[in-house]
This record gives structure tokens, sequence and C-alpha cells, in this order.
């Protein structure tokens, strides 16, 4: 009896703080995992999957769309986009796809989300139709303050140490420090003329990107047919490339042969890089090992062109042990990170 006096008192503290009791006991995977999304099922959800192809689970069970999945930094949480009420915005959930949440209370359009180091925030994209504009922004999680880092910058990563954010403006990696806001391109346009849908590696200061060292061809004067049939040739040639962050070791992973590769996705120890591809008329989850070259598929699953897309990678191994504490620096958080991963 006494226990469970003291069982409901310390509830009612957790209630007080406004904190989630299934966030306490919520738990990171044991093993190497992959998310991604199916419409398998009807339409857009999130699943998990060993690092294999095996041991799909489906995580999110909702008729509006979820989809862009991306890990918490512990692999206690899930950062995810969903119209379920009514306009693409960002939720959490825990990592058994429970305790689902919205981030914001205000319902704004964001989208491609990705995790601090540290775990205390995000960054992520508003996307403002009316004016056509992309802002990126940066919001510490459990407060509604928003803070614009730059205008016009597609999918936004952090760095490992947490002091920089990697992301494409007009249609160029740059580098952006997130306290200074001062600017860095690590690729010459003339080596990869269109560069997109960064993902930098836990260890290892590795960038995986979409990439297209082809100009975009001259359309003027053909007609419709023509056009688009040349410019399908060209977007057939996105491919996956490979880089240090300071642009040395620069190396295509995927022919550009077939149709384009999207949403890479490189695991944390810059050794494997998940990409979507079409086979057989429908979208599916591939990775590439950086090293040897070798290719394989992971899904196989679906009936519909957007059958299965993107990836986030989990791995305890490369993961702090304990939650983030919002006192704790960002960038000192990735110090500890880089400092565990290389004992």
């Amino acid at each position: 009896m006494k226990m469970t006096r003291v069982l409901v008192v310390a509830i009612s503290i957790l209630l007080a703080h406004n904190l989630s009791i299934s966030r306490l006991f919520a738990e990171a995977p044991t093993t190497p995992k992959i998310l991604f999304t199916s419409t398998r099922d009807g339409n857009r959800e999130i699943y998990t999957m060993n690092p294999d192809g095996s041991e799909q689970v489906r995580l999110t069970h909702h008729p509006a769309n979820d989809l862009r999945a991306v890990w918490s930094p512990t692999g206690e949480q899930i950062l995810f986009i969903s119209d379920r009420d009514g306009v693409r915005d960002l939720f959490l959930m825990d990592s058994d796809g429970s305790n689902i949440r919205r981030v914001f209370k205000k319902e704004v359009y964001r989208g491609r989300p990705a995790w601090s180091p540290d775990g205390t925030q995000i960054a992520y994209m508003h996307l403002r139709w009316d004016i056509d504009e992309y802002p990126t922004y940066i919001a510490t999680l459990g407060e509604e303050n928003e803070e614009e880092l730059i205008m016009n910058a597609h999918n936004p990563v952090w760095s490992p140490d947490g002091t920089e954010i990697a992301c494409s403006i007009s249609a160029q990696i740059k580098i952006v420090n997130v306290r200074t806001e001062t600017q860095k391109r690590p690729l010459s346009r003339k080596i990869v003329d269109r560069q997109w849908q960064m993902s930098w590696s836990t260890v290892g200061n590795k960038i995986a990107f979409i990439g297209n060292k082809h100009p975009l061809p001259d359309l003027n004067g053909l007609d419709l047919k023509e056009a688009r049939a040349l410019h399908k040739a060209w977007e057939d040639k996105h491919t996956v490339f490979i880089m240090n962050s300071d642009g040395s070791g620069f190396k295509q992973l995927v022919a550009e042969a077939g149709p384009e590769a999207s949403g890479p996705a490189i695991s944390p120890n810059g050794e494997e890089v998940l990409y979507t591809q079409e086979i057989k008329g429908l979208l599916h989850i591939f990775k590439v090992d950086v090293n040897s070259g070798v290719t394989t598929q992971l899904t196989h699953i679906g009936h519909i062109f957007q059958a299965n897309s993107g990836g986030d990678w989990f791995d305890p191994e490369y993961a702090l042990s304990v939650s983030p504490r919002p006192e704790l620096l960002t960038t000192m958080w990735g110090k500890l990170k880089i400092k565990q991963n290389s004992q």
C-alpha cells in the first residue's frame, strides 16, 4: 500500500511538470534499425526494418499521410511529418509508434525535419507556397519559439558536433554556421552541377547527397513532348555521391544508368548509404556499400508507384546511452558523441 502511494505521488509530480509517462518509459531499439515510408497498406505510413531489410514493422496507423521519419539521437523518439490535422506539420512519437503528439501548437506547413546531435533542437523547412519561399528554421523542443536560420535553404542536416547545418541553396550544398550564419561551399559546381538531399554521418564526417553532373538542358524551342523527354532523361542522371565535409574524398556511389536516385541516408558509421530508386514501375529502398559498391535491395512490397521511400538509420552502438539534457550545449553534446564513438 505504501509503495502504491509513492507511485501515485511520483506520477502526479510528472503530470504537474507536463512530462509524459510514456515518454519516461520510452525505450530505444537494442539493435540497428531503419525508418522508412511505405504505401503498401493504402497510404503513407512509417515502418521500421533491420539493415538487411528483414522484420519490416508498421509503426503508424492513420488514414492521413505519415512520412519522412527521423530517429532522435538516443533512439527513444521519432520525429516525422503528418497531415493528420489538415496541414503537413511535425509530430513526435515514441520508438514503438505510441504517444503521438504535435511538436508545435500553431499549425504551419513544415517539412524535412532533422535532429540536432544533442537532441534538444530540430531544424526544418517552412513551406510558404503563397510567396514561394522555403526558409530553414531552428527550434528548441518543448518551446514555441522558432528562429529563422537562412532563406530558401532546402533539406537541412546537422553536423556531428552541432555547430553547422548543411543545406542546399540554389542547388548547391552550403554549410552554415549555426551561430554566425557564415556559409562555405565544400564542392564546386564544376564537379557536380546540382547538389541536394544531404545526409551527414555520425562519425567519419562524411556527407552523402544526391547530385547531377550534367547542367539542366536548354528546353527552349522544343515542343512539349520533346521537352518532357529531354528533362526526364536529365532527371534520370540524378544519383548518389559521397564526400568529406570539406569536399575531399569525393566519390560517386551509384551509376547514372536507370531511373533517378533520391533520399540518401548515410549509416552512422559512414560505411553504407540508403537511397530510393524506381524498379519495375515502383519505388524501392536500396543500400550501397561505400567501399565495395555492392548494392542491396531492401524493400520488395508495393502496388503503387510511391511504394517505399526515404530512410533513416539508428544504431545503438553510435548513440549516447543517456537522454539529452537541455542544460548541455549542442556543441558539448556533439563532442561527447564523437569521443564516445572513437573509443
